[in-house]
């Protein structure tokens, strides 16, 4: 990155005009330059990326080797080229920068030193790059058995290829379209969908769903929409999903979260309770990776200023964002040691998932039973199992 990076010094995007009372009282228009801060967009990217290394992990929420990758890729797989007075790692950091402290299109004007159409210009522009990255780094995982279900008690998972489970993102809502998206805790949301695999990686995502959608409606619309699951395969979904031969959900009406088999301190007393413990240890790598996403990237809990497409293009490019970190060893604890940089007032409060499946989805009310029957099959298998070990 060159600190000596050419800014734009006169130009009417970097001006804003300021009208100054005179002491008669009349008032005229002065052009004045609001952007003048020493410190501009490319002194701030070289002590960035020349400074201590903690810099970039709390300004862009990614090591500072991470950053220059993904810089590296944008220009490779999507073109993305030096403009006249923003360089491509700045263009790259307004977009980083916006997403991982949910910033303010002024607040990023100030750090950056360049107007408001400019920041916006370049958010997008980043943003459409990252999103069109999806196919490469959003795929269905290996159909090999992880190396976790190596382990004894997850021998009856062979076949699960991950966990699968619904989220919901605040969105900002025109009043005539609110109704659809207002959530079963009356906010306004987007429910996405997400499936991930064992290693902490997303293996489908599919966002934009409005917030009153159940998770079991989305879950059919993603399978109409390139998501699959192979024969003899399945993914684990909780209560809001129905049981089918594809997707594994637990024993309702038996103990089964873990904090909940902390608190008793013992030992399953049936096969539905060892099926359903088992079950939420390996399905906690879904509530893991949402949680990390979020705490990465505060913009998801807050509504956004941008139009409906837009907030569902940031929900996407973040999954892509994840997965990229995720693909270059980032560190998976540092968003928990990144400071909340969002106002608690701005957070909204939505909805985990269904708590319950609502019966709406035909094709999964046809496979239930059968669902059933292999989870039975599966249960009773480990308890007979788990006895002879004991």
């Amino acid at each position: 990155m060159n600190p000596n990076y050419r800014r734009r010094s006169e130009n009417e995007d970097e001006f804003v005009f300021l009208i100054h009372p005179t002491l008669e009282g009349s008032s005229s228009s002065t052009k004045m330059p609001i952007h003048t801060s020493i410190l501009t967009g490319s002194t701030y990217m070289h002590e960035t990326l020349t400074g201590h290394e903690v810099l970039c992990q709390r300004r862009f929420h990614m090591e500072r080797e991470i950053f220059q990758a993904l810089v590296q890729k944008l220009c490779e797989k999507c073109k993305l080229e030096d403009g006249t007075y923003v360089s491509v790692e700045e263009q790259v950091a307004i977009f980083l920068y916006t997403i991982s402290k949910n910033a303010s299109n002024r607040t990023v004007q100030d750090i950056f030193q360049h107007s408001g159409s400019t920041v916006s210009y370049y958010f997008r522009v980043v943003l459409n790059a990252i999103t069109s990255l999806s196919c490469n780094y959003i795929r269905l995982p290996s159909l090999h058995p992880h190396r976790i279900l190596r382990q004894r008690k997850f021998a009856y998972f062979q076949n699960c290829l991950g966990a699968i489970d619904g989220t919901h993102f605040p969105m900002t809502i025109p009043p005539g379209q609110q109704d659809p998206y207002r959530n079963r805790k009356q906010g306004l949301s987007q429910n996405c969908m997400v499936a991930c695999d064992f290693d902490l990686k997303f293996v489908h995502v599919h966002p934009g769903w409005e917030g009153s959608a159940s998770d079991a409606r989305v879950l059919q619309d993603s399978l109409k929409h390139g998501f699959s699951v192979p024969p003899r395969k399945f993914y684990l979904v909780d209560a809001g999903y129905a049981n089918t031969p594809q997707f594994i959900a637990p024993y309702r009406g038996t103990r089964y979260h873990l904090q909940e088999q902390g608190r008793v301190q013992q030992r399953p007393q049936s096969a539905k309770e060892l099926f359903n413990l088992r079950h939420a240890q390996l399905r906690n790598h879904v509530e893991r990776i949402i949680g990390i996403l979020k705490k990465r990237y505060p913009i998801l809990k807050a509504a956004t200023s941008y139009d409906i497409d837009t907030q569902v293009d940031i929900s996407m490019a973040c999954c892509v964002m994840h997965n990229f970190i995720r693909l270059h060893d980032g560190d998976m604890s540092l968003p928990d040691r990144c400071t909340e940089d969002i106002n608690e007032s701005n957070m909204e409060d939505v909805p985990d998932g269904d708590t319950k499946y609502n019966v709406d989805v035909p094709l999964f009310d046809s496979m239930r039973q059968a669902g059933n029957d292999m989870r039975d099959a599966m249960a009773n298998a480990m308890w007979a199992d788990y006895n002879a070990r004991r």
